[in-house]
């Protein structure tokens, strides 16, 4: 009997896995059943769920609710609230759906080609383009026509899972539901989405120390019984982008057209790595056989549930000499040919090597727009600061440690000496990031902005600072408001903290979807 005969279908049953989706629904169809779809996250369902999906029941025979897995939920932290398993229980107690499919894939196109429904409905909101900030229903419109059905509306009432789970709910600290209540006054959603859209059109020069972070895991065996050293076994390896390359990486994903000035040696394998991650229409790097190309690598244990990395030890690969003074010259020659094609220079200062005085000094003087971020490391500790190596830049960021030894005082007023930098550099703006404390901007004649940390599930923190930087210098190159281009900063480490060092870049698609849903309050 065909389930329009409304037939109550057992809960268990209506659940359909995946990969048996398509058989499924593809034998309903020779009985001519007529299928209706609905996607979406259903994290809260409301009245305005079950008006939209009643109605959408009516257009057809069959109901069909596919719902984005847990993995792919963007929708900022502590998101979503109710996990999979309890979402597909909850929508398939509901007597207008029968069947309820999890959708292992980020958007909905793949659940439409799954299904293949005769109807795709979606919330009557989605008439106003306005609403649909992401532009996905113009490729989900695509997909249903590509599979032979038709898009309509339903649903009289408009709510918000994510309104209702943002006020109501403790998924949010109160620092955070603070902070993401007085900028959505300031900010509409429309423009949070526009703003981010605006970076495209920038042209932008990264230049800075390439490192490559290389994360060898290992389980630790324990103590050897003769020297007491820790013994481990090995499991596997990988070799990550990190320093500048890491922030050339993350800018990618906002702004088309970007170039790439670094420093590297001539190792195959080294190569092999930028031939992968640096396009050649942007790759301006030098490459010298006298130069060690820098690797730090880093000796782990592997990721456990809910736990941040563990890390043991780490073996630095790098020169103690500066480059050759012929190398320097080459590294001028390809800034005075990149520098005034851009709008801005965002320059990352590890100390390794490729930034001398001769070269600081011209990106100082030439760059229109210098985002700056000058790192403290085990290498350079006490010597390469922001304060003595630097007189000028437009917009930086710096961390908690790199301030302390900067302003020489263990216990400062943060907001002041971020105050006294700012202006000892002639910046317009300045960030300090306190990792699981806060981070706080300050723009030239506003008072201070602080910002807590988006996310506290933390698997690695390393890259979360160059993720902050890479879009807030973003937001500086706009001159967006400093609240803006700090919370952008901090979505941005929200999303770092969750990968395994620079594993991946970060995602603008992501970074928008939590911006918004953090926003809806």
């Amino acid at each position: 009997m065909r389930p329009s005969s409304r037939v109550r279908i057992p809960d268990a049953e209506k659940r359909v896995a995946f990969s048996a989706a398509p058989g499924v629904f593809a034998a309903l169809r020779k009985t001519g059943s007529k299928i209706v779809q609905s996607h979406g996250v259903f994290d809260l369902i409301h009245p305005g769920h079950i008006l939209h999906l009643e109605e959408a029941r009516a257009l057809g025979d069959v109901l069909v609710v596919t719902l984005t897995a847990d993995e792919f939920v963007h929708k900022g932290p502590g998101r979503p609230y109710f996990n999979e398993k309890l979402r597909m229980r909850s929508l398939a107690a509901l007597a207008c759906v029968d069947y309820v499919v999890l959708s292992p894939h980020p958007g909905a196109v793949a659940a439409i080609e799954c299904i293949r429904p005769n109807v795709y409905c979606k919330g009557k909101e989605y008439e106003d383009p306005d609403f649909d900030l992401t532009g996905a229903l113009k490729i989900e419109r695509e997909a249903v026509e590509r599979m032979g059905g038709q898009l309509r509306f339903a649903g009289p009432i408009k709510y918000s899972s994510t309104r209702l789970l943002n006020l109501f709910f403790d998924h949010l600290s109160s620092p955070v539901r603070e902070f993401c209540g007085s900028l959505a006054k300031q900010i509409s959603q429309r423009e949070f989405h526009d703003a981010i859209e605006s970076f495209r059109t920038l042209k932008l020069l990264v230049v800075g120390d390439t490192i490559f972070d290389r994360y060898s895991y290992v389980t630790v065996q324990g103590l050897t019984s003769k020297n007491r050293i820790i013994s481990g076994r090995f499991l596997e390896e990988e070799t990550q982008c990190g320093g500048a390359l890491a922030v050339f990486r993350h800018v990618r994903e906002f702004v088309d057209d970007v170039r790439f000035v670094s420093l590297c040696g001539t190792e195959p394998w080294a190569q092999a790595e930028l031939r992968t991650h640096v396009p050649p229409a942007a790759d301006r790097i030098i490459r010298d056989s006298q130069f060690t190309t820098v690797v730090k690598q880093r000796f782990v244990e592997p990721v456990s549930e809910r736990k941040e990395l563990s890390k043991l030890f780490a073996v630095n690969y790098l020169d103690a000499r500066a480059p050759s003074s012929e190398v320097q010259e080459q590294v001028l020659e390809r800034l005075r040919d990149e520098i005034s094609r851009v709008d801005a220079v965002l320059l990352l200062d590890f100390g390794h090597g490729m930034m001398q005085e001769r070269v600081r000094d011209f990106v100082q003087e030439t760059a229109p727009f210098l985002a700056l971020n000058c790192q403290t490391n085990s290498n350079n500790h006490g010597f390469n600061l922001i304060s003595r190596q630097y007189r000028r830049a437009d917009a930086f960021t710096l961390d908690a440690q790199e301030l302390v030894l900067s302003c020489g005082r263990r216990s400062p007023d943060f907001p002041a000496e971020l105050e006294t930098l700012r202006r000892q550099l002639q910046a317009t703006v300045g960030w300090l990031t306190r990792g699981a404390a806060e981070s706080i901007g300050l723009a030239e004649g506003k008072d201070p902005c602080f910002c807590p940390p988006l996310e506290y599930d933390v698997v690695d923190t390393i890259g979360a600072g160059d993720a902050f930087y890479s879009v807030a210098a973003l937001a500086a190159v706009r001159r967006l408001p400093v609240a803006l281009g700090t919370f952008l900063g901090q979505l941005a480490a929200a999303q770092a903290v969750k990968i395994v060092g620079n594993a991946r870049p970060i995602s603008k698609q992501k970074l928008v979807q939590g911006g918004i849903s953090l926003l809806n309050l």
